[in-house]
């Protein structure tokens, strides 16, 4: 177990030690001399096969990373267009007329984005900025607003259709991504229900003054009809996305089926040789050919083709970050898998009582993303092993999808180290003009992270 515990230890050292001259504190270099650190371990000392390690961790992966680059882009096609301003000025102006209504409609509207852009950050600055001076004239602290924006666009990131956490553990469990968001669609509904209650009953109080000069003058109808265009791609990515998670006999009508038969016929040949490339096969993932057809079909939309190379410029900008947090836990996962370390603790987990495998990896999941900030990074070091033991002792892929999606995206949000809390800090403390504490702000957001964690002992326990 020596061969697992150095590159881990080392990992944690890198991020939790800032003042380590050049990498202290920069997760991308932990999580990639971690994985160095266990192909050396492993008794692997060749270079060129390091390169090999490197490419099938990335390779593994490397649909999840196509999918967020997907989803960057196309989102900033939803923002050049109007889309996301739509949605949120329509919910306002039909249930914004109270203080908890404005905050439980802001925070519909980023769940709404979250969970078709599948990524927080961008869902919280995006969509989120838009409401943020409404909820300061409520009274609310600044730290309530970045923690309400956090809620709603982690929220919406774990859920269906574009979710990351669902789709990554998919990946390290190597099955149909199908198996875990059939459940996350209902894990993750009740869960917002819950969280935007809990939230506007004991957060937002309901006698806080109201400006109703910031309800829409226009009624919702009048939005969406003076506004529908800019709700095509949504609506079309909507309905793509719902036929493809349908049983295809369990439709009543053939064009639909017909249309998506012929698509997939005409397109099967290139897919199939597209299918057999490293890292580019990623692209035959059906949510990412989904998302790439939708941003396709915006460029009908004259704003879209005009500044074509903005979207792109921001797309890739938003990315950014996560992708080399990414590309850091690929190329540790390669050396994981490479160097045996995936193998040896397996190993050695399954000689242990069965409470003590569900609950340590439990916890040292969720520490994980509490110390890294990142539920990729969570999953990637823990759920890599734990997810293939879990379904080992009897549980489905889909329950054990479940758990490592669910304590991952928790332990990411609680404190102290959520990367989309200080992100949406920084952005709320600059609309606002005045200093954000985002520690303050991850102990009000946390309320999610506890459902996600109940959700996942149930899963554990009771089913």
């Amino acid at each position: 177990m020596i061969t697992v515990i150095v590159p881990i230890v080392l990992l944690l050292v890198i991020v939790l030690v800032p003042k380590i001259p050049y990498i202290g504190g920069n997760v991308t270099i932990g999580l990639a001399l971690a994985g160095l650190t266990a192909l050396i371990m492993g008794g692997i000392y060749n270079p060129f096969s390091w390169l090999l390690a490197w490419v099938d961790g990335i390779d593994r992966i490397a649909w999840v990373m196509l999918l967020m680059l997907v989803g960057c882009i196309y989102s900033e096609t939803q923002v050049e267009i109007g889309t996301l301003d739509t949605v949120l000025r329509s919910l306002r102006a039909k249930f914004g007329h109270s203080p908890r209504g404005l905050v439980a409609c802001t925070m519909i509207a980023l769940g709404m984005a979250g969970a078709l852009l599948g990524e927080a950050i961008a869902s919280a600055t995006i969509v989120g900025i838009l409401a943020v001076k409404s909820m300061d004239e409520l009274g609310l602290s600044g730290e309530l607003i970045c923690a309400i924006l956090v809620i709603g666009g982690t929220m919406g990131s774990v859920m269906p259709p574009i979710s990351q956490a669902c789709f990554l553990s998919a990946s390290l469990l190597n099955i149909n991504p199908d198996a875990v968001i059939n459940h996350a669609y209902i894990t993750i509904g009740i869960g917002i229900i819950f969280t935007i209650s809990f939230v506007c009953f004991f957060f937002v109080k309901k006698d806080l003054k109201f400006d109703e000069s910031s309800i829409p003058k226009e009624t919702a109808w009048q939005i969406l009809s003076k506004n529908w265009l800019s709700l095509v791609p949504l609506t079309i990515l909507a309905v793509l996305i719902v036929f493809r998670s349908l049983p295809i006999e369990a439709l009543q009508f053939d064009l639909v089926p017909a249309l998506l038969n012929t698509i997939t016929v005409a397109g099967k040949p290139f897919l199939t040789w597209l299918g057999g490339i490293l890292i580019l096969k990623g692209f035959t993932n059906g949510i990412v050919l989904t998302m790439l057809f939708v941003t396709i079909l915006t460029l009908f939309f004259p704003a879209v083709r005009k500044n074509a190379k903005s979207i792109m410029t921001r797309g890739l900008k938003n990315i950014w970050v996560s992708t080399s947090v990414q590309l850091g836990a690929a190329v540790m996962l390669g050396g994981f898998y490479a160097g045996g370390q995936i193998e040896a603790v397996k190993a050695f987990a399954l000689t242990l009582n069965a409470n003590v495998i569900k609950v340590g990896g439990s916890f040292a999941m969720t520490l994980m993303g509490m110390l890294t900030g990142s539920q990729a990074t969570a999953q990637n070091t823990i759920f890599s092993f734990f997810g293939p033991i879990l379904v080992e002792m009897g549980y489905t892929v889909g329950q054990a999808g479940i758990i490592g999606s669910h304590m991952s995206a928790a332990g990411q949000g609680l404190p102290p180290a959520d990367l989309v809390t200080f992100a949406v800090a920084g952005v709320v403390g600059g609309l606002l003009g005045r200093k954000i504490d985002p520690l303050k702000s991850m102990f009000y957001s946390s309320v999610f992270c506890v459902y996600l964690i109940l959700v996942s002992f149930v899963y554990l326990y009771l089913l």
